[in-house]
């Protein structure tokens, strides 16, 4: 199937809309590229609101079954009305996306619907790879990359990466009654989910924040590697990426465990600075 004009001008106005801090980096990639990560982009989005906007788990469930069955469609080269999803079958012919991690973002969205959260970090880390290791796989056929080695790099992009964001929502995510820090974890800091819902700062949450900072700093130190395996379009997008969260990162690891509290957020031209920094002196570890 062979997206149109308008199946990528629909696109990339669900990338515009969405306010994404992706936008300015998709920008530096060469028209094809940039289309097919914009149809990459608009996928995830178009997943992701399925399950926000349905009035219902079991409208979202009904509704993302059918999206995936069209999918599947539009992958075998039949006819579809959805332009995302044509736009997106043509982008993973042409850049060669095994259509295995498509449907595993699908899986890691179908995993919220029934969210009753993790017991161990390992299965946190496989919910991970679904919704952001996933999308990074595929965005690195669409960018190039030169060796296999940068399959495992970009796991470890997408755990820093949803690591990061599950720090940063901490608070809101209570306020959906959702917890992602796993069970385990929370058992061997000595704190209880409770904790985390009244927003106790103790040394048992100090220490629960800290062993998560420890561990998506060492996702993103095994992820900055994908910079020498990728091909010189993609290292500038995956550049200004890597820093973009990697300053996000840095004011949750400074707010400590105040992020029970309030979700942070770092001044935007701070976080474009340090995108255009990074795009120019490589991913800081």
């Amino acid at each position: 199937m062979i997206a149109c004009a308008a199946d990528r001008a629909a696109c990339a106005e669900i990338l515009r809309r969405s306010g994404s801090s992706f936008t300015l980096p998709i920008r530096l990639l060469p028209a094809a590229k940039r289309q097919g990560t914009t149809a990459l982009y608009a996928f995830c989005r178009r997943a992701d609101d399925i399950v926000d906007d349905a009035p219902n788990p079991c409208t979202a469930a009904v509704d993302l079954d059918a999206f995936s069955h069209e999918l599947r469609s539009a992958l075998d080269g039949e006819s579809v009305s959805d332009p995302v999803l044509r736009a997106i079958a043509d982008t993973a012919r042409r850049f060669g996306i095994p259509p295995g991690h498509l449907f595993d973002v699908l899986d890691g969205v179908r995993m919220d619907l029934v969210h009753d959260g993790f017991d161990t970090f390992e299965q946190l880390e496989d919910y991970c790879r679904r919704v952001a290791s996933a999308v990074g796989i595929a965005a690195i056929h669409i960018w190039g990359f030169r060796t296999s080695d940068a399959l495992p790099a970009a796991h470890a992009c997408g755990l820093a990466f949803q690591l990061t964001n599950i720090l940063r929502d901490v608070s809101e995510d209570r306020e959906r009654g959702r917890l992602y820090l796993a069970r385990q974890d929370l058992a061997m800091c000595g704190c209880t989910p409770e904790d985390v819902a009244q927003r106790r700062l103790t040394p048992a949450t100090a220490r629960l924040v800290s062993l998560y900072h420890a561990r998506a700093e060492a996702s993103f130190r095994q992820a900055a590697r994908l910079d020498r395996m990728l091909s010189t379009d993609g290292r500038l997008v995956f550049r200004a990426m890597f820093a973009a969260y990697r300053t996000l990162f840095t004011s949750v690891r400074r707010a400590g465990d105040r992020i029970l509290e309030q979700r942070v957020r770092p001044r935007r031209a701070r976080l474009v600075a340090a995108t255009l920094a990074g795009v120019v002196l490589g991913p800081r570890p």
